[in-house]
């Protein structure tokens, strides 16, 4: 091992440790998905069932297992807390930047370091690699088959075209065909645009399909076995139906994704744009020679790209963590870009385009200075921290234009751009965090309804929002009933309702004893002990 090659390796541990690893326990877990598959993952666990993924002792079939096999060894070796469950992302996005890493180093060693970081500072990896969910889990599954189809198409080591078949599966069941789907059209796009399609037919290997069906279908067969209403859930409501309608309510503009992917693409976007330049220019000319068709990589990386955010854009139901998967891709793109500049050595690249991705590469970095005051406030904050924050931004994307005009041009992008990149995850993480777990997280609420019970209390809600609801689950690692849907508990219990809903809780609670217990400000919403529905003589909380 080279002293250069050590290096690459300590340098793309220590940005993955800290981007993706460092401080996964500053918040909680937020919104609705994080602390619902969570559960799931303990409530598998402690079931020791790795077939039928169970909530609140039920069967959930909205997705495959991947992920929650995943949290469920990190729940049995790191104990059942918020951060283990946010692990099995943060190393899926590991093993993606260490795929790309070593795909470059096979093929253009200059720049494979500058591959796996720009990989790794991607707003939308960074963002995915910190979160409970199954997008980081796709993204890198089909990272590593992209990759592994070129070198097959490359090599024609039938080896590779088995790992593509393998990624293809874990992929499948990390969110289900989707997988298979999606890299059928890329390489059907890049196949019959280039004139290659009897590449794609041999594609279709037997081996491959056998090693897929092997991975895949015992854990597919076994839970329609044990569940005869998967297919029904699964295939026909959540993924059909949800491609197909608005059915659960997500509808966005057919543009939804174009600014999506850009901001997943973040810091790079400017340069990541001004690379698949070339690349549109070369799919317009469909006559090249037979090695121009056989190595032009940006092609491939171009229609990897391209396919996700047309395939999902014509989805009636959009989420911003569909297009994950394409995100690998831009920064592929632009690591052989520069890779094609150090090349050719060209002129340094116009000043307007150094000075557009100065401004986009230091922008976040105001939001993550100002964060405590948007979640609080909802609103950007105006007089001094404003300023500060702008200030500090100009400061950057200042260093960042006179660094990148300068004769060393675009060596020096790498570094100067992942300046601005760790600075805004270390204001988030030791800024932002406190106000984030307070406001978007159940965790503080969950430690404040603890700390005054003498024993546990079955806890229900009244409308609060899911990620509310959700949230209490996890952490109180109870079935939180609904008073609106009729789920009132006989026994004494807690409930959370929107604050100065008192006349509420009356009308919901009538013949038991009601006792105001706390106001929690920051998600605006009190909480109350229930008397049971026969009052007795005593309660463990004092009124």
């Amino acid at each position: 091992m080279t002293t250069r090659t050590r290096a690459d390796i300590l340098l793309i541990a220590g940005f993955c440790a800290f981007l993706f690893f460092y401080g996964l326990a500053q918040f909680g877990l937020i919104g609705a998905d994080e602390p619902r598959y969570a559960q799931v993952a303990r409530e598998m666990l402690a079931r020791r069932d790795w077939i039928t993924p169970v909530l609140n002792g039920k069967p959930w079939l909205e997705k495959p297992p991947l992920y929650y096999w995943q949290a469920m060894l990190a729940f049995a070796v790191f104990g059942l807390t918020d951060w283990a469950a946010r692990l099995p992302s943060a190393f899926d996005a590991t093993a993606m930047v260490v795929a790309v890493y070593l795909f470059f180093r096979r093929y253009y060693a200059a720049v494979a370091l500058d591959a796996a970081l720009i990989s790794a500072s991607c707003a939308g990896v960074i963002a995915y690699a910190r979160a409970a969910s199954m997008d980081m889990a796709l993204a890198a599954t089909f990272a590593i088959a992209m990759l592994a189809w070129w070198i097959w198409k490359g090599s024609g080591k039938k080896a590779w075209l088995t790992v593509f078949y393998i990624a293809l599966a874990l992929g499948t069941l990390a969110k289900g065909p989707v997988a298979p789907l999606l890299a059928g059209l890329v390489l059907a796009v890049y196949c019959i645009s280039c004139g290659e399609s009897r590449k794609l037919l041999r594609t279709l290997s037997l081996p491959g399909i056998l090693f897929f069906c092997l991975i895949t279908l015992p854990w597919y067969v076994a839970v329609q076995i044990r569940n005869p209403s998967f297919f029904q859930q699964f295939i026909l409501q959540h993924n059909l139906a949800r491609f197909s309608s608005d059915l659960y309510h997500h509808r966005e503009p057919f543009w939804y994704y174009f600014p999506v992917a850009a901001l997943a693409l973040m810091p790079w976007t400017i340069f990541a744009i001004a690379a698949c330049i070339p690349a549109i220019k070369s799919c317009m000319r469909l006559r090249w020679s037979e090695s121009g068709r056989e190595f032009d990589f940006r092609i491939f990386a171009f229609c990897w790209l391209l396919v996700p955010v047309l395939f999902f854009s014509i989805s009636q139901s959009k989420l911003p963590g569909y297009i994950l998967p394409a995100v690998p891709a831009g920064a592929i793109i632009l690591a052989d870009y520069l890779r094609e500049w150090q090349e050719a050595r060209p002129n340094n690249p116009s000043k307007w385009l150094i000075i557009l991705h100065a401004v986009l590469a230091s922008a976040p970095f105001v939001p993550a200075l100002l964060l405590a005051y948007i979640v609080t406030q909802h609103r950007m904050p105006a007089g001094r921290p404003m300023l500060i924050a702008l200030g500090a931004a100009f400061i950057l994307a200042a260093g960042i234009a006179v660094t990148l005009s300068s004769r060393a041009g675009l060596r020096m992008l790498r570094f100067v751009t992942l300046i601005p990149v760790l600075l805004s995850v270390a204001a988030v993480l030791k800024i932002g965090a406190p106000s984030l777990d307070q406001a978007l997280s159940a965790r503080p609420l969950a430690r404040e309804l603890a700390s005054i019970e003498v024993h546990p209390l079955p806890l229900a809600v009244y409308g609060v929002p899911r990620e509310l609801e959700y949230g209490l689950n996890f952490y109180r690692n109870q079935t939180i009933p609904r008073y609106e849907w009729g789920g009132i508990p006989e026994q004494e219990h807690l409930l959370i309702a929107p604050d100065n809903w008192q006349a509420g809780v009356t009308k919901y609670t009538a013949g038991r004893r009601v006792s105001f217990l706390g106001h929690y400000a920051a998600q605006r919403v009190d909480y109350y002990w229930v008397s049971a529905a026969m009052p007795d003589s005593g309660h463990p909380l004092v009124q």
